[in-house]
């Protein structure tokens, strides 16, 4: 199977390293998470595989090509971001087909159906749009283009709750349609929980974790109960404790699991796993001792 592969991607400014060691392989037709708190080297990340910034050294190659300034492999590759690229004064339905002319294609039959369902003025000038409808504007452009990887940096920005959930809808509806893979960035953890298939995280410029979302609902377990059993139960070399909550004698705690033989025992509750927690513990570890985490990592 051909991916997107990130080899050793560095970014340096002048007095701040943005990114740091960058490793990973993007697959064909996955819809990954991209997570990370703000400034944590998101974005500087997807402009670097898109070709809008230069990282300081490392290689992005799409089928055994280099990405940077290959008109070819770039012609697969997308990037909806905040960053408004299109001219004030152009007409939504002018950057449709400004859109079709620069990538030899676009789907306008979902477009035309998106514009139904969020009711957009095809007629109207981009700049004359609230942030919520240049969103969405963006976004059916990000559904429409013939790519074969999307990236969709804050996609949902100014979007009310019936309107993300609309686009989510869209969104899986086009990928069992005409498979694909999917980069989002967001903040948005638990909206999009359901819908993605990898997860990644960075912070402080590092990869913490990349791993298949079934993977995190066997290596980390969400337990609760007595705090001083829990502490007892857990000071094993096959558990560790990533994060938790405490209030008295209670404790409810993200454990990483070792080994796959191990059973919780029955006095403790085992509470539904939970992306956004994940995430909020491990940034905090990282913050705090500089350490990544996966599976392999005790």
């Amino acid at each position: 199977m051909n991916s997107l592969k990130i080899r050793n991607i560095n970014k340096q400014y002048k007095n701040f390293k943005a990114l740091e060691n960058i490793n990973l392989d993007i697959e064909e037709n996955k819809i990954y998470g991209l997570l990370g708190n703000n400034g944590a080297g998101k974005s500087t990340l997807l402009n670097i595989i898109n070709n809008r910034i230069y990282s300081t050294s490392g290689s992005v190659e799409l089928d055994d090509e280099n990405a940077f300034n290959n008109e070819t492999v770039q012609n697969n590759i997308f990037l909806m971001s905040e960053v408004d690229l299109y001219e004030k004064r152009m007409t939504i339905k002018k950057i449709f087909k400004w859109t079709k002319a620069f990538y030899g294609d676009f789907n306008y039959d979902l477009a035309n159906q998106m514009v139904r369902d969020f009711n957009v003025d095809v007629n109207k000038r981009i700049g004359a749009l609230s942030t919520g409808y240049r969103s969405i504007c963006k976004l059916i452009v990000a559904l429409c283009v013939p790519c074969k990887y999307i990236f969709l940096d804050e996609p949902v920005l100014g979007l009310d709750a019936k309107h993300r959930q609309l686009f989510y809808n869209v969104l899986i509806e086009s990928y069992v349609d005409k498979p694909r893979t999917f980069v989002i960035s967001t903040h948005l953890i638990e909206e999009i929980s359901n819908l993605l298939e990898h997860i990644i995280i960075i912070e402080q410029g590092q990869i913490i974790l990349n791993q298949p979302l079934d993977n995190l609902y066997s290596d980390f377990v969400f337990i609760s109960g007595n705090r001083i059993e829990i502490e007892s139960y857990t000071n094993d070399e096959k558990l560790k404790i990533i994060g938790g909550e405490y209030l008295g004698d209670f404790a409810s705690v993200l454990v990483l699991v070792n080994r796959d033989d191990i059973e919780i025992p029955s006095k403790f509750k085992q509470n539904s796993f939970d992306l956004q927690k994940l995430f909020l513990y491990l940034s905090e570890r990282k913050e705090e001792n500089h350490e990544n985490i996966s599976s392999n990592s005790i």
